[in-house]
């Protein structure tokens, strides 16, 4: 099958509103080149290696979606394009340009291949690709992933907020709720640290992806894989309920929290951009929740938050 790469520049802050688009159309596969973020990790050493060359913040990301090239995709690319004026329309500071190219399925599986390096995140844990070496230092945790075609490499702020949580709150025979769990990573960790999780998705490709992982990290025995609407294939309490996911679909499930989430339990609701956060506080509070923790990493938020 052939796809239809189509890319958008846009300023740093609209990265999220866009990702949301191509959401919104079916978009089964979303990548982010953000140069603030791999500025960070080249100046702060936590990647072992890169060869990125020079990288200059220009105060812009670009995101790219990928459509099957059927035909659904004339429909899909007016209704992005009609999506993309809207923006500039509300927006209109913002810098956002568009454009797309036509790719094999296997050049849309490899091209970011260059992109995923390995990476220590938190105290422990080391992020592997599983095509990458990597040296090991005392009490590294690893965490071996082929995210394919699923969201999560564990680079983005809004994972590795999650992870650093995770060293801090997991504890062995906790039980584990992971929603959204794209390829798999949180879950993954979480069982390292000795948990029980329950780790759920929509989309049919991530889920075959994180059971991949899954059984390539040797936890299988610890995580479950489930396809479904978030909270609802789920049963029974967890002490930790986590949502890696975006703004709009965290305030979906809040409804959703008091049947999966212990009295005594905590919440961790991340993949916010700063922009919604208060929005996202308020509907927290209002849902019965107090934040224990607000922390923010280049312009993303994670909300670390337990009943009131």
């Amino acid at each position: 099958m052939k796809w239809r790469e189509v890319a958008v520049t846009v300023s740093s802050e609209g990265e999220e509103t866009v990702a949301d688009l191509f959401y919104e159309l079916g978009c089964p596969g979303v990548s982010v080149e953000d140069p603030e973020l791999l500025l960070k990790y080249m100046e702060s050493g936590e990647w072992d290696y890169h060869a990125f060359g020079e990288v200059e913040s220009t105060g812009t990301s670009v995101v790219k979606g990928y459509f099957p090239e059927d035909e659904e995709l004339s429909d899909k690319l007016e209704r992005l394009d009609l999506g993309i004026r809207n923006l500039l329309e509300r927006y209109p500071g913002w810098v956002v340009q568009s454009k797309g190219l036509s790719l094999k399925e296997e050049d849309w599986e490899t091209a970011w291949k260059a992109y995923f390096k390995p990476i220590h995140i938190g105290r422990h844990f080391l992020i592997k690709p599983t095509w990458e070496q990597a040296d090991l230092r005392p009490g590294d945790v690893v965490l071996e992933l082929d995210p394919g075609m699923a969201f999560g490499t564990g680079t983005h702020p809004t994972t590795t907020l999650c992870l650093k949580a995770l060293e801090d709150l997991v504890k062995p025979g906790q039980r584990v709720f992971d929603l959204g769990t794209g390829s798999g990573i949180l879950a993954i960790a979480a069982a390292k640290l000795g948990a029980k999780v329950d780790a759920v998705d929509l989309d049919s490709v991530a889920i075959k992806v994180a059971q991949e992982n899954v059984a390539l990290n040797k936890v299988n025995d610890q995580v479950r894989v489930l396809r479904g609407d978030l909270g609802t294939v789920l049963v029974g309490q967890a002490d930790l309920v986590i949502a890696n996911i975006i703004a709009d679909v965290i305030l979906v499930l809040l409804s959703d929290l008091k049947r999966i989430l212990r009295f005594d339990g905590e919440f961790l609701a991340s993949g916010i951009i700063d922009n919604r956060a208060d929005e996202v506080e308020t509907a927290l509070k209002a849902a019965g929740l107090e934040i224990v923790e607000r922390v923010e990493d280049s312009g993303w938020i994670l909300f670390r938050a337990r009943w009131a």
